[in-house]
């Protein structure tokens, strides 16, 4: 679940807590170019304030008349499609002929947001089953692979932090980095044996491991959900981590450096067993070229080639990666 999405719980439950009537809509199924994917929510409360958004501001304004429509309201969750007809895509705005399929369900009990919350704030992944037959909800633990579902009566929805975040290093630059990536849904693990490093972090949220890097990628059994990025800029720290986490199937590793240090880096860890291909796995100099200078944007910069891979965009369509942050030797 991302953090849009977090929001629009937090909002529902407190109207809802302060007696307001809540309408709580969800993506379930989405063709075209849909703006928003399957899962995505919006809270709508009776006199039309709303949090989130499941189009990007193409059928909200209808979905408020809806809601303000007695006729309309249901006692129990339904379903409303938008889309289905190029008259109707043109009618709503929606692009390129997309179109989308959603659940409008009255909140009548928030019992259910209060334990979702408090497992997501325990790093816990979990699954809301719905029966729109009856509105009864349940939670469930899940896992990584899960997605929404949606099978004409039963809604599976995944909640939590779907992604993890393995930063090497607890200095300047990560502490930029940690909260870019915490917004963007990251389960965030911060590893740095190094007292004068580690004792005072921080930022909220994240965990911190004092453990060897090789260790501590070892440890945490990296999946195809988990990036890995080395920022301590002393090889001896990096490449430990390194030398394990392209090993792994994490979807992504990077490293800090210029493009000569990359490529010394790249010839030492062919001397640790590392395979060429699995070396040309990793992404360095780190993040993309959008010529950040400090450490706030190199931040910006490595999530945002980060969320080019996990989003298996082309990264040759955003510029050349290769003269990036610490580009110049």
């Amino acid at each position: 679940m991302d953090s849009v999405d977090l929001q629009v719980l937090k909002s529902a439950k407190a109207w809802r807590d302060a007696g307001h009537a809540v309408n709580l809509v969800t993506v379930i199924e989405t063709w075209g170019s849909a703006p928003r994917p399957p899962g995505a929510m919006l809270a709508i409360r009776r006199d039309g304030l709303i949090a989130g958004s499941v189009s990007g501001g193409c059928v909200e304004d209808d979905l408020i008349d809806r809601w303000k429509n007695t006729s309309l309201i249901h006692d129990k969750p339904a379903l409303i499609s938008y889309g289905v007809t190029q008259e109707e895509a043109s009618r709503f705005g929606l692009p390129c002929g997309g179109a989308l399929r959603l659940i409008q369900e009255p909140l009548t009990d928030t019992g259910w947001i209060t334990d979702l919350l408090k497992r997501m704030d325990a790093h816990e992944l979990v699954a809301r089953v719905l029966d729109i037959d009856n509105g009864m909800s349940k939670l469930e633990p899940a896992n990584r692979r899960d997605q929404v579902s949606f099978d004409g009566r039963i809604l599976r929805t995944i909640h939590g932090p779907r992604w993890r975040l393995l930063i090497i290093g607890a200095g300047q630059l990560s502490r930029y980095i940690a909260p870019i990536a915490q917004t963007l849904d990251y389960e965030v693990i911060v590893c740095d044996p190094r007292e004068e490093y580690n004792a005072d972090w921080n930022v909220p949220g994240t965990a911190l491991l004092k453990g060897m890097p090789d260790d501590v990628v070892l440890e945490l059994n990296l999946d195809a959900h988990c990036a890995v990025v080395a920022v301590t800029h002393d090889p001896k720290l990096d490449d430990m981590a390194l030398m394990e986490a392209l090993k792994s199937p994490a979807f992504y590793v990077g490293a800090l450096g210029s493009r000569v240090n990359t490529k010394k880096r790249k010839e030492r860890l062919l001397e640790f067993d590392v395979t060429e291909a699995e070396i040309d796995r990793l992404h360095g100099p780190v993040g993309l070229r959008i010529g950040s200078r400090t450490p706030p944007e190199m931040a910006v910069s490595i999530m945002a080639e980060v969320t080019a891979v996990k989003n298996k965009y082309p990264l040759e369509h955003v510029g050349d990666k290769k003269l990036s942050n610490y580009a110049v030797a």
